[in-house]
């Protein structure tokens, strides 16, 4: 394993950002793909065990949504009564804020974080309550479904047909301290749709016809997965930065494709799509710009641009570096980005030269450790024809 001594200033930002946290309240969301995988349930087994540690844990508001066996786990927890508030000639029972903020316990539940508060209350969203419960050094368990994120929201729209309006910011999710996933397969939550234990038995044939029709369930629940392992990619990253880790760990798969200004930069990018979407990986295309490159022609600087924005439209990450060392430049990148495989065009030099002067496969074959090379040869030239009479 590599170490690298941590940078000074890097070092005091995050003794800083470790100081203020320890002043906030942590968040712990129970993530899922769907109503009825769990969420509630979970959230609540969690707290049961906290109490039995002796925990100040209470619960702020729960939605049970009639479910019995979820609401058998309420027994022996203390609950907030909810605020009560009139508005239009209807009734609606919020989350109490300020009941919570006085009771101050320290840890407390708050169900369904996506949800919009009545008009009234102090704030328009319960993410914003939880907000201020966190800031008071409270820590809070919740749920969320997939669908609410607000960077999915289009995507989901396009694959259910239905537009979900109550969405919550992705950086909510992204700061939470802890984010537990409640899968259930979707055979499996159809079974309890269809035995009632989600819905109504008429709200049920309605939701299975709709929302939850099953190729509906399976797009969710993959959204839901890559959510959490993005998440946890993330947490990785953090720590290898913490500690100073350069070393690559091949736990997941990311490519990247480096180009030149030739013309094999556009076959590589498309090789480097099919290999991505293969793996089923991330991926991202490098231009490594030298003093010497910033002196080519405007048309060539034209056409690297071209193919970077056409790997933009392949879904690639983009990225142009200045350097004088363009392995350098590359073994950096794969270090920040923890990148296991490297796509790149076969040698040109030949013989003596390649000897002579190096390679940058030859410098990558010796400095990227952990990395896997994938070369790509161009195409054969075409031989001219003796037939004439074909010419």
């Amino acid at each position: 394993m590599t170490i690298q001594r941590p940078d000074p200033d890097e070092l005091l930002a995050r003794v800083n950002r470790e100081r203020a946290l320890a002043l906030r309240g942590r968040l712990k969301i129970f993530f899922g793909a769907a109503a009825g995988v769990g969420k509630t349930y979970a959230m609540l087994l969690a707290a049961k065990e906290r109490r039995a540690e002796n925990c100040d844990i209470i619960i702020g508001l729960i939605e049970t949504h009639g479910r019995k066996e979820t609401a058998a786990l309420l027994e022996g927890l203390e609950q907030l009564p909810p605020k009560v508030i009139n508005y239009r000639r209807n009734t609606f029972k919020e989350f109490d804020l300020d009941a919570a903020l006085k009771r101050k316990p320290s840890i407390i539940l708050v169900d369904e974080l996506a949800h919009s508060n009545a008009e009234g209350c102090r704030h328009p969203k319960r993410w914003q309550d939880i907000e201020e419960l966190l800031n008071a050094g409270i820590d809070v368990y919740t749920a969320l479904n997939v669908q609410h994120l607000e960077s999915l929201n289009d995507e989901i729209g396009q694959i259910s047909g239905i537009r979900v309006w109550e969405t919550v910011p992705d950086t909510v999710f992204e700061n939470a301290d802890e984010i537990e996933l409640v899968d259930l397969p979707p055979d499996d939550l159809l079974d309890r749709l269809k035995d009632g234990k989600v819905y109504l038995p008429q709200q049920a044939q309605l939701a299975i016809k709709h929302f939850f029709r099953k190729g509906n369930l399976i797009a969710l629940r993959e959204l839901a997965l890559r959510q959490t392992a993005s998440r946890v990619d993330a947490q990785m990253q953090d720590y290898r930065e913490d500690n100073a880790i350069a070393d690559v760990w091949q736990v997941s798969e990311r490519i990247m494709v480096c180009i030149s200004p030739n013309g094999l930069a556009e076959r590589l990018v498309r090789a480097g799509k099919r290999f991505a979407s293969s793996l089923r990986a991330e991926w991202l295309v490098v231009y490594v710009e030298t003093p010497e490159l910033k002196r080519m022609s405007a048309e060539k600087h034209d056409s690297v641009l071209r193919i970077l924005r056409f790997a933009e439209q392949l879904g690639a990450e983009t990225l142009v570096i200045s350097a004088f060392d363009i392995s350098a430049a590359i073994i950096n990148l794969c270090n920040e980005r923890n990148v296991t495989k490297i796509v790149l065009g076969k040698p040109t030099r030949r013989g003596w030269k390649r000897l002579l002067f190096g390679s940058l496969v030859d410098s990558l074959i010796s400095d990227a450790h952990n990395i896997n090379l994938y070369l790509l040869g161009s195409p054969k030239p075409e031989r001219l024809s003796n037939d004439k009479s074909k010419l």
